[in-house]
């Protein structure tokens, strides 16, 4: 059966993410933040995706996957359910659903990491996003 990961870098250091993709065996690293940069050193996009390539893992960011600014600012304020009802929302969207298509694609192709900012998948869009890539592949999620 295969596998798709979930990561968040809340809590850790660039490093310590590759380090855990590597050790799963993650091929390609899924950013499905709507904003591909960060406060945190190492994760804004274009260092990120370099620091990958060094380490042999791709790199895709799927903007159109990310939370919009309600959907984030509902689950800053631990507001779950609120989140998952505006990120299923912004999911209906045309430009939502080629790159969720796109996504499930690859995964079906590659082990795979849905990457963001949480670390607690439960309170994160990923969480959504893993449980209809591995609806529609049938496949385990896993947190790293």
């Amino acid at each position: 059966m295969p596998v798709l990961a979930t990561i968040g870098y809340e809590d850790s250091t660039q490093d310590a993410v590759i380090g855990r993709l590597k050790a799963a065996g993650v091929e390609t690293v899924v950013d499905v933040r709507a904003v591909a940069s960060s406060r945190r050193a190492g994760f804004s996009k274009s260092l990120l995706a370099a620091s990958l390539a060094e380490a042999g893992i791709g790199y895709v960011h799927l903007r159109q996957l990310g939370t919009p600014k309600p959907g984030r600012e509902a689950a800053r304020k631990g507001r779950i359910a609120e989140m998952r009802e505006i990120f299923e929302g912004h999911l209906a969207e045309p430009a939502a659903q080629l790159e969720l298509a796109q996504a499930t694609e690859l995964a079906r192709e590659k082990p795979i990491a849905l990457l963001c900012y949480e670390a607690d998948a439960c309170g994160c869009h990923r969480r959504v996003l893993a449980e209809r890539i591995s609806g529609a592949l049938a496949c385990e999620v896993v947190d790293l």
